[in-house]
């Protein structure tokens, strides 16, 4: 407990982070001095305020610190113009610059200077459209203009008249799903799913005798089709046939997501170039296309065993057993990823293909949004 005028409360890390960004100290510093305080106080039941301030002016040192002046908090300043007044924050602003394929260390630096810019003005409220252009400016002086100008890019296409629908196709265990999931939260899209998900609803809806290959894996569907009907290359065929019927699934959650103008997410084996006619969708849609591929097969063998600890049911040695199927597949989504012109990522680091992959939605938002370097609303 931190005594303080007969009062006490308890000590909590994150409250002296606040306190000390408040006040001026880097983040680094705040959340190691931080640390070191609680380290000191550990087995201490009580301790004055007093002795805390003289702990923290000896770990800060030289480092900058307003002790008796300190800056104003950030629910201080509001931001207006977007329907009703809501406070600014940092948390929320460097989740925003996250679209523009920036780190998560980056991005919550330059919201932090940002912070201090509106601070140091004597801000206490700033208009959604200022902010955006001061985010630009910081973003431009700091990082570099091509990031500035993704940030603007997809501010553009916040309040959408047409959803953005990302499609991450690619054979079983190329970490599919992780990226969707990460992108998705960097871009602040709220809706992810995966063809995993939708073939489960059909085999509910579809019986094995009506529609027997999606009741398998996309590996080993051809398992339960005649014979007669796999033509030269059985595992092929049998994929295929999967992806065509789990593709109707597909098209019915993309003409949700137009009906609801909600974008979306959607990452899944069964997304084969070819199957889905992206021009129909031109006038309703923004729909990047893109396909994962892993060419490394170790990085198969630790996907599929970091799988098996998530979903006992999916042991990795039924994957490691159809691995040359899994590869076979690979290889058919390459060729058609190639005649199609559809992108791949090549996932050999993760964060390096999230970035990859932000990167090239917005550009391609840009190419068919006609929008202008600079141009931030």
């Amino acid at each position: 407990m931190v005594e303080d005028a007969g009062r006490r409360r308890p000590f909590m890390r994150g409250i002296m982070v606040h306190s000390l960004l408040a006040r001026g100290v880097e983040f680094d510093a705040a959340y190691r001095t931080a640390n070191a305080i609680r380290d000191r106080l550990r087995g201490r039941d009580v301790v004055p305020k007093d002795e805390i301030r003289k702990a923290v002016r000896e770990l800060l040192g030289n480092e900058p610190f307003q002790e008796d002046h300190r800056l104003p908090l950030p629910e201080n300043i509001l931001v207006t113009g977007v329907g009703s007044d809501r406070p600014f924050s940092k948390g929320i602003l460097s989740q925003s610059l996250l679209a523009a394929a920036l780190d998560p260390n980056e991005a919550f630096d330059v919201a932090r200077e940002i912070e201090r810019e509106l601070v140091g003005r004597g801000k206490r409220e700033v208009d959604r459209s200022d902010l955006r252009r001061l985010t630009y400016e910081t973003l431009a002086r700091q990082i570099g203009t091509k990031t500035a100008d993704r940030y603007g890019v997809w501010r553009r296409f916040q309040d959408p008249e047409r959803p953005v629908i990302l499609l991450l196709g690619g054979a079983t265990g190329v970490g599919k799903t992780s990226l969707a999931l990460e992108v998705a939260h960097r871009l602040g899209i709220g809706r992810v799913l995966s063809t995993d998900s939708i073939r489960q609803i059909m085999r509910i809806m579809l019986s094995k005798d009506l529609v027997p290959a999606i009741h398998a894996s996309s590996y080993d569907a051809n398992q339960r089709l005649p014979p007669e009907s796999l033509g030269d290359d059985p595992v092929i065929e049998g994929f295929r046939q999967q992806s065509t019927t789990v593709s109707v699934g597909v098209r019915a959650f993309m003409e949700r997501a137009v009906a609801e103008n909600a974008s979306l997410v959607l990452d899944g084996v069964s997304l084969l170039p070819g199957l889905i006619d992206l021009d129909a969708w031109r006038e309703v849609a923004d729909v990047v296309f893109l396909v994962v591929a892993t060419f490394d097969e170790d990085a198969f063998h630790a996907r599929f065993a970091s799988r098996s600890k998530d979903a006992r049911l999916r042991p990795p040695h039924r994957y490691l057993e159809n691995l040359d199927a899994i590869l076979r597949i690979q290889d058919h989504i390459l060729e058609l990823a190639d005649r199609y012109d559809v992108p791949i990522v090549d996932n050999v680091s993760f964060d390096r293909s999230v970035l990859f992959i932000i990167r090239h939605v917005v550009e391609g938002l840009r190419k068919r949004g006609g929008v202008d370097e600079g141009e931030v609303d």
